[in-house]
């Protein structure tokens, strides 16, 4: 009877108070139990009531690519309050820096990649992936428009649409041929871990094929010929694995082919490795000479066809020389993705080689759309543009003159918002803004400046000249993903306290702090245990030492410790049975 009085109870409490909706009651009476529950909607429900947490709409983030900067974008997001969804042909991340390293069996590809939903699995945000290529993105609208991967059973027919709330585009690049012809039917890029899988396919192949008894000692050369394009840290790179893999590896197996090797690099400016410190170039140009490798300098690729890649060299009246070659690398840099291509005619960025952004990696024209890594570039803002707009808001006391005082005042803002500033007082070595101000101004002593607008616009007419674009690398793309997510977990409380540089066309502060890259150095691995390596400060190390340099900060750079566990197994195997030189 109590157990009973007391579901009577509880009931009657139900239908009193609807705000207890969806709370259940469980009573045990002597080893049984009852269970009260009631819901708001079936009341006559005088008083609204609020929904659930759970019921409260999340905002879709569709995110586009799983790359670097995708990848880095998943991994640091942490705010529940976003469903995301992920679009890429590639259901994994793959350690991209390692690519030649697959190429010659130093390191195997299963071990450079870690599956996307291996590295989201375990967060507090909803994160679902969907196997598909985005062929349009209509931003009107917020849709992404989807196909199944090619390479999937479905062929690509079923075409579907994702809605968003918050685009974040990460789809990388693909590679760039200048149009040059023959190059899409005959050569090799090293873009993803299939073409290193087909690369170290195509050496064995090669020096199969040279061991033929049939063959000409003419028609061995060509075969065992191996051209790389491009004098870059992946050319580079690759140009110097394919060595040592022939030299410590190969030879011993294919003993009659070693006087028919040749490997050349081919690069169309005047030193290869042009983004790094001289000694480097100089010293890797040295290397390559002593190695054998021949390094064509000044000599542009016009055409490749299936036994030949013509050249044309830049002095000697554009002379044009045909190359016989078994093997072509084409690493010339990156191109556009066509449905970027298709999305910038549609948003009215056309001529350009990426999406441009603001600051704050927001593609400009779209307020919900963002892009990272290679398939974007910062569109810095010029002090020139805003100059007035400077002076008017530092020029507190709006007497048309700025004195050093008033100018410090917004000087920390000015360096946020306009970095290029910062990096002219540093490259003309001056140690505040007042020596910026007063050679504007000519002999008068600090305290004393004053400037009116136009002096004003003198003394900062040069520091536009120090703007340089992003190097399109993995290190970028990453510091980029991770700087956005941290913008999307304090997307809220930025809006009601925003943390950025003052705006100085409107009032009040930008929500958050523009991005900066911070380079942290970059390696370029010569062949025979050296490596070069430039670090942050000019200092520069070349040999054995940066090589163990090296294999620390990949190390500790790969996405998890399965990966990390894998690729030094495989550096260990190296070591100790060399490469794997079987065609699988």
């Amino acid at each position: 009877m109590n157990g009973l009085s007391l579901f009577k109870r509880a009931s009657r409490a139900f239908d009193d108070y609807p705000s207890l909706a969806k709370l259940i009651v469980v009573c045990t009476v002597s080893g049984g139990g009852y269970v009260a529950y009631a819901d708001a909607n079936s009341s006559n429900g005088a008083h609204a009531v609020a929904p659930p947490v759970s019921e409260i709409r999340k905002k879709k983030v569709v995110v586009i690519g799983t790359g670097w900067a995708g990848t880095s974008f998943l991994k640091k997001l942490n705010n529940p309050s976003y469903d995301v969804q992920v679009i890429s042909p590639r259901n994994y991340f793959a350690f991209t820096p390692l690519l030649p390293s697959v190429t010659c069996g130093t390191v195997e590809a299963r071990s450079i990649v870690e599956p996307i939903r291996s590295i989201v699995k375990k967060k507090s945000v909803s994160v679902s992936y969907c196997e598909a290529e985005c062929f349009k993105i209509d931003a009107e609208n917020k849709k992404v428009y989807c196909r199944p991967n090619p390479d999937s059973s479905m062929n690509g027919k079923e075409e579907f649409a994702v809605d968003y709330d918050y685009l974040v585009i990460a789809m990388g690049a693909r590679p760039n041929t200048f149009n040059t012809p023959g190059v899409v039917e005959h050569c090799n890029f090293l873009k993803e871990v299939e073409d290193a899988q087909r690369i170290r396919r195509s050496v064995i192949d090669s020096f199969e094929r040279a061991s033929l008894p049939t063959l000409s000692d003419e028609e061995r050369k060509r075969i065992l010929h191996f051209v790389v394009v491009g004098g870059g840290p992946t050319g580079v790179e690759f140009a110097a694995e394919l060595h040592d893999f022939v030299n410590d590896d190969l030879v011993k197996l294919y003993p009659a082919a070693k006087d028919f090797v040749q490997i050349t690099i081919l690069e169309a400016a005047d030193h290869i490795l042009n983004m790094f410190d001289k000694r480097i170039t100089d010293f890797a140009e040295k290397k390559f000479h002593r190695d054998g490798i021949d390094v064509k300098l000044g000599s542009m690729v016009v055409k490749v066809s299936d036994k030949e890649i013509s050249t044309k060299a830049r002095g000697n009246g554009g002379e044009i020389t045909a190359i016989p070659y078994g093997m072509v690398v084409w690493s010339t840099g990156i191109g556009t993705h066509p449905v970027i291509r298709s999305f910038m005619q549609q948003i009215g960025q056309t001529n350009r080689r990426a999406l441009a952004t603001d600051e704050w990696l927001r593609v400009e024209g779209c307020n919900s759309i963002y892009a990272l890594g290679d398939c974007a570039t910062i569109n810095q803002r010029k002090v020139m543009e805003d100059i007035a707009a400077i002076f008017k808001k530092a020029d507190k006391d709006n007497s048309g003159t700025l004195t050093v005082k008033e100018f410090q005042e917004v000087i920390d803002d000015i360096c946020e918002r306009y970095p290029q500033v910062e990096l002219y007082l540093k490259n003309k070595k001056m140690r505040d803004i007042a020596d910026l101000l007063k050679m504007a101004k000519g002999d008068v002593a600090k305290e004393a400046i004053e400037l009116n607008i136009e002096e004003f616009k003198k003394a900062l007419s040069e520091v536009d000249s120090q703007m340089k674009n992003l190097p399109a690398t993995a290190q970028v793309a990453a510091q980029q993903g991770t700087y956005l997510a941290n913008c999307f977990n304090r997307m809220e409380e930025a809006e009601k306290n925003p943390e950025g540089p003052i705006r100085f066309r409107e009032e009040g502060r930008h929500r958050f702090r523009p991005f900066r890259y911070k380079h942290l150095g970059q390696f370029a691995p010569l062949g025979g245990e050296q490596t070069a390596a430039q670090l942050p400060g000019d200092w520069v190390s070349i040999g054995h030492s940066s090589q163990w340099l090296w294999y620390s900060v990949y190390a500790s750079k790969l996405v998890s410790c399965r990966t990390r566990a894998l690729v030094i197994t495989d550096w260990t195997r190296r070591f100790v049975f060399g490469r794997d030189s079987s065609r699988i």
